[in-house]
């Protein structure tokens, strides 16, 4: 495998470093090259010359005018994309621009999509590419994404070509707050146990496809279950503006759940306010 590195802060990097049978995977795959795992060759010697690879690894934001070892990172991704099997986009930026979409680079893009955007750049490798996208990404996703191509798995992709065993649900699916969101039980105060944090607090979770509340980072946790607002890491509309507000017109969330009609969301809302969770609301309220 080649780990590419175009604009990025390198988290997708650091992320993966956390996968916790390391060991065992660096088994079965080799690095030609890895911007911080020792390798076979360095990078002066992959933009040079053309090493025999399987899987191309795109970190970070694309752009016309970004260069790795004095040549264009997009000069590397065509010579290679020439000879591997497989090209995976690790991580939003490299999916869909990211943070780094608000830089001064030119064209600052994803290998794909500009945000939400198809874009003609590299359209001849569609049929080859997979996004796994997440700032970061989550290392278990990756991994297991890796291990599909090695194993030849036919992968299901979504229309961001990310692969729907991993994103075809929601944050919200899974989270455990999922009960005070049906009852609007809104949390107060970040870092609670209690409450969902949707209704005033800009929880991203109803509208993010990822796997963050059933395969746990770390094994252990995640965002909303630790009291923190989904932020929507994986989406092409990532980064917001306001991340943490719940933007709502005459009391209603302006964006609502994913499938979910303003219609709907009325009834809905008139027939939860007729009921009274004492259970759910006393420690809130006691606090």
């Amino acid at each position: 495998m080649l780990w590419l590195s175009s604009i990025a802060c390198n988290g997708n990097t650091h992320s993966f470093l956390n996968y916790p049978f390391m060991e065992q995977f660096l088994n079965d795959f080799e690095f030609i090259y890895h911007p911080v795992i020792d390798s076979n060759y360095s990078l002066k010697e992959i933009v040079s010359e053309t090493i025999a690879c399987d899987i191309m690894l795109i970190e970070g934001t694309i752009s016309d005018d970004f260069k790795r070892a004095d040549v264009l990172v997009v000069d590397i991704i065509k010579k290679y994309a020439k000879i591997v099997k497989k090209i995976v986009t690790v991580g939003t930026c490299a999916t869909f621009g990211g943070i780094f979409k608000e830089s001064d680079y030119e064209n600052a893009t994803g290998l794909h999509f500009d945000r939400n955007k198809p874009i003609d750049s590299f359209k001849n490798l569609l049929d080859k590419t997979i996004s796994v996208s997440g700032c970061p990404v989550h290392p278990e996703t990756l991994v297991n994404t890796l291990y599909a191509i090695k194993k030849s798995v036919d992968l299901q992709l979504d229309n961001f070509l990310r692969p729907k065993e991993f994103y075809a649900y929601t944050v919200h699916n899974g989270c455990t707050r999922n009960e005070y969101f049906e009852y609007k039980v809104d949390n107060h105060k970040y870092g609670e146990l209690e409450g969902c944090m949707f209704y005033d607090h800009g929880c991203q979770a109803p509208f993010t496809h990822a796997s963050c509340n059933k395969t746990l980072w770390n094994e252990v946790n995640s965002k909303t279950r630790a009291g923190m607002p989904c932020v929507g890491c994986t989406e092409p509309t990532f980064p917001k503006e306001n991340l943490f507000n719940t933007k709502k017109n005459m009391g209603i969330p302006q964006d609502l759940p994913i499938g979910v009609g303003k219609r709907t969301y009325l009834t809905l809302a008139g027939i939860t306010k007729a009921f009274t969770i004492d259970r759910l609301e006393k420690k809130l309220f006691d606090d």
